[in-house]
């Protein structure tokens, strides 16, 4: 793997897990007297904004990440992205890691690790 192939990886996995994390940060708040008041009080987090934000810069970096690798090759390497945000919602958002989970994780990362190898 080139050093912008890695460059553009590394971009991509951060922005779309940023994005992710970002929207859950912005959906977790106190009832709401009703769902359009919900969707109001959301729409008004920054946090919501910066989700957005990180998942059109990511479009823009997976589109030259996956134009300089092969479609399945990048779908499969860009899959790592559910360890990253499973290990960062535990952190910031005390999610629970189960046994499964946990063995689903790391099978997500030996064949992220077996494909980037090959």
């Amino acid at each position: 793997m080139s050093l912008l192939v890695f460059a553009f990886w590394l971009l991509n996995i951060s922005l779309d897990t940023g994005g992710h994390l970002a929207f859950k940060a912005a959906a977790m708040q106190p009832e709401a007297a009703s769902e359009f008041a919900r969707w109001q009080a959301m729409a008004g987090r920054p946090w919501i904004w910066i989700g957005v934000v990180a998942f059109i810069a990511e479009f823009v970096v997976w589109q030259g990440f996956l134009s300089l690798v092969p479609l399945s090759q990048g779908v499969l390497l860009g899959s790592i992205d559910i360890v990253a945000i499973m290990i960062a919602g535990r952190f910031l958002f005390a999610e629970k890691l189960t046994p499964p989970r946990v063995v689903g994780a790391t099978l997500i990362a030996i064949g992220v690790a077996i494909v980037g190898a090959g």
